[in-house]
């Protein structure tokens, strides 16, 4: 009971959102990293660097999302474990729903675009993305 009066009350949050478009989900696929945590009290985390970085990978609406360190000559290193997670639509929003052998979540996908996206848990905290951009170093 209590996990759909969570799943109601994030509807209620997000039902003034601007609707992602299915259209752009394979703008998901490729290397994000954090920038900006906000809580469900509106307090704000923001992440001016990151020692790790999110690999995402979407095919036909089947997905996993892995935590990888990124190294100074472009290459990165990262181990087995991901998350896998599936896309849903419900009542005209996106979900993404998490499947691990620990626990399953989901997020509804606020935003997207080329260069950013955002979801909202379960819980209400935002968690705001932007495409990682590597550090080039020039001898």
């Amino acid at each position: 009971m209590l996990k759909y009066l969570g799943l109601l009350g994030l509807l209620c949050c997000i039902s003034c959102s601007k609707k992602v478009d299915k259209e752009k989900l394979e703008l998901l696929n490729g290397y994000w990293e954090i920038k900006e945590v906000t809580f469900s009290d509106g307090t704000r985390k923001e992440y001016t660097m990151s020692t790790t970085v999110d690999y995402i990978h979407l095919d036909s609406l089947q997905g996993f999302r892995k935590k990888v360190d990124p190294k100074f000559n472009g290459t990165f290193e990262t181990s087995d474990d991901a998350e896998s997670f599936s896309i849903a639509f419900e009542n005209d929003f996106i979900f993404m729903n998490y499947q691990t052998p620990l626990n399953s979540w989901k997020e509804v996908l606020l935003s997207l675009s080329n260069e950013n996206f955002a979801v909202k848990s379960e819980q209400g905290i935002i968690y705001s993305y932007e495409r990682f951009k590597p550090i080039k170093i020039t001898p």
